[in-house]
């Protein structure tokens, strides 16, 4: 029986191999597996922990410089690409990829262990707590979404503009080039697919261990075991799968937008009736702080401060390993959903939409628990700091409403569950399959399924530390590979905008002066629709039989196409190894203004529209009306554009912008 898949077998294979691997010695033997793992992961993080800090430098580095570059206006697909998404939404989806859980399982513990960690105990009350606030802005701030920014600007870039497959492959185009195609680009998405995969079990882990202790909080189960947790698998996982089979349009997107007014809705709840003073001047303080402090906390290893060195590498370094070992997953799903947008406008959201509302969360929620634990719990939330699952919930029974606030945040960890689970099984997809357009549903429920077994499976062993700390190995690889994103991404940016930039010759000229009466006459007229379907059907085609004509005597197959809705023609000459050369008149409506439309100067205009033939083109410049062109203009218009593509494909330096036609059978 033939059962049909889109999979890849030189990257699901090797794969599965791997990750089944991995899992199983961790379940069989976590105690040894993770005791070895973070052996290794203890020697990276202390001897070349200066990777992770100068790898997360850069990124932040080369984003902010893109941002205000000349090079910013680009955008993430043709000239004329407009976002499929709109920004609430879009903001929505990645903010719910990137942080989703972490946001939940952390928002108190984090600020709290830091309070109370024996290395800052030397300092005063107060200056914990600004600390506290200071290292978790750090953490969760512009250095954890420029590594996400990094590796979704260059899938995005590639994928839209040199029209790539969506695959971490493509983002090594310019250095690899056609090796892409075989064993080096497998290998990378090898590693991206079993990244991701890691990543999402072990968040899923920790995600279904704090909506066990939320509903062990409220008296909804009894205690820890087995049966309950494989209970909110099966049904986080389920609605999980229905999400992800129902698309990014529908599923996803709609968990999204629900989980963020959720969210906020939590955080106004905490703002008001918590020490809402305290946390509006604490936010004003800790931004300043962090601004303040920006460049020292970025560049700062603590080789000069043994006693904290040690909380250096756990924290620090830790959050940097995640956040690069996470970023393929996350990468991939903000590159889908960003199609259309400059990049400017997505470096700018994706940096600082997400971090300032990750600062506002933090604050609320950190700062009102080490408010109360100052001022009201005397200590007993700072007791709890070891134990993130439950801290959550302890901090709510000091505010109003606890039962229903604490229903509301296992209902907010149920959809960011659901939205990792689902966006992870379509980025594993999208990687397994080389980005293949559309694939079988049970294929996609497939690895939905797969991720709750051995989620599981390592939580009933105890084996999910043990792939978190294989994780985090993952991470040091990896910043290398997005290093060379930033060279291969300097590389195309150039070509890009000389190739854009690039005059037309100056050998013709589109108008000799000769016709000047009838080109006054039709600059003072506009034309409705039936008169510019005449201009393009008569004077358009004609100019472009007669040109395709003269191109066969020359030893050059043109093909001349014609269309009626729209009505448009074009032509078009083949070329095996770099983009066909087109060049087509369409018919466009334009806005005209009121004041024209009532101006006695100005004929042929009836209402507010107007129609002009528009050219286009393959490469995505923005075309112009040449309404004005007659025949022979028309003709050596289409020559001037032809000379300057055979300029431009001539130099070596441009075969990897304009050779977009072989690249898209990569796929």
């Amino acid at each position: 029986m033939y059962i049909k898949t889109t999979l890849n077998k030189g990257i699901t294979i090797p794969s599965l191999i791997f990750i089944l691997v991995i899992c199983l010695i961790s379940a069989i033997y976590p105690t040894l597996a993770e005791n070895l793992l973070n052996q290794i992961k203890s020697f990276i993080f202390i001897n070349l922990n200066w990777v992770y800090v100068w790898s997360v430098t850069l990124f932040v580095i080369f984003l902010v410089y893109l941002m205000f570059s000349k090079y910013g206006n680009i955008k993430l697909g043709s000239n004329s690409s407009k976002p499929e998404y709109t920004f609430f939404s879009w903001i929505s989806m990645l903010f719910a990829a990137g942080m989703g859980i972490g946001l939940m399982y952390f928002s108190v513990a984090e600020p709290m262990q830091h309070f109370t960690n024996e290395v800052f105990s030397a300092k005063d009350e107060i200056q914990r707590a600004k600390d506290a606030q200071l290292y978790t802005f750090f953490h969760w701030g512009i250095h954890a979404w420029a590594i996400y920014g990094m590796v979704g600007l260059s899938l995005a870039y590639f994928t839209y503009r040199y029209k790539l497959p969506l695959s971490l492959r493509s983002c090594l185009y310019p250095l690899l080039k056609d090796k892409i195609k075989g064993k080096w680009g497998n290998a990378i998405d090898v590693f991206a697919l079993c990244s991701t995969f890691f990543g999402i079990t072990t968040t899923l882990g920790f995600g279904v261990v704090q909506i066990n202790s939320g509903l062990q909080t409220l008296n909804v189960v009894q205690d820890h075991n087995i049966t309950i947790q494989i209970i909110i698998v099966t049904v986080l996982v389920s609605l999980s799968i229905i999400s992800a089979v129902s698309g990014l349009d529908k599923g996803v997107k709609l968990l999204s937008s629900i989980n963020i007014i959720g969210v906020v809705l939590l955080l106004l709840f905490v703002l008001f009736l918590g020490p809402t003073v305290y946390l509006i001047g604490s936010f004003t303080e800790g931004l300043g702080n962090y601004i303040t402090n920006f460049f020292s906390l970025t560049f700062n290893t603590h080789v000069y401060e043994a006693s904290t060195q040690q909380w250096f590498y756990d924290w620090t370094i830790l959050y940097w390993a995640w956040w690069i070992s996470w970023s393929p997953y996350v990468g991939i799903f903000i590159a889908k959903i960003s199609k259309g947008r400059t990049i400017r406008e997505f470096i700018a959201a994706v940096l600082i939409v997400p971090t300032l509302f990750n600062f506002i969360w933090m604050t609320v929620f950190g700062n009102s628990a080490i408010w109360l634990d100052m001022n009201i719990a005397d200590g007993a939330l700072g007791l709890l700091s070891g134990n993130p699952d439950a801290l959550m919930f302890e901090f709510l029974d000091y505010l109003p409403l606890t039962e229903l606030m604490s229903f509301l945040v296992i209902a907010i960890i149920i959809i960011f569950f659901v939205t990792s689970a689902d966006s992870g099984m379509f980025v594993m997809n999208s990687i397994s399959t080389k980005n293949a357009k559309i694939s079988p549903k049970w294929q996609t429920a497939s690895w939905g399924i797969l991720l709750a077994i051995l989620a599981l499976v390592l939580l009933n062993a105890g084996g999910l530390k043990a792939l978190q700390s294989m994780t985090l190995i993952t991470a040091l690889p990896f910043s290398i590979i997005v290093l060379l994103f930033i060279i291969c991404l300097v590389k195309a940016l150039v070509l890009d905008k000389n190739y854009y930039d690039t005059e037309y010759s100056i050998a013709t000229t589109s108008w000799s002066g000769t016709l000047w009466k009838n080109r006054l006459q039709q600059v003072i007229t506009y034309e409705d629709k039936k008169s510019t379907n005449t201009f393009i059907e008569s004077t358009v085609h004609k100019a472009f039989v007669e040109l395709q004509e003269e191109f066969k005597n020359n030893d050059v197959e043109a093909k001349v196409s014609a269309f009626e809705n729209p009505t448009r023609v074009e032509i078009e000459i083949q070329h095996d190894m770099v983009n066909n050369f087109l060049y087509g008149v369409k018919k466009e409506s334009k806005s005209v203004s009121e004041l024209l439309v009532n101006d006695d100067n100005f004929s042929g205009i009836e209402n507010d529209t107007a129609y002009i033939p528009m050219t286009y083109f393959n490469d995505g410049r923005d075309g112009y009306n040449v309404y004005l062109f007659t025949k022979n203009e028309l003709i050596s218009d289409v020559i001037k554009h032809y000379e300057r593509f055979i300029e431009i494909i001539s130099e070596d330096k441009n075969a990897m912008f304009v050779s977009t036609d072989a690249n898209s059978r990569l796929r």
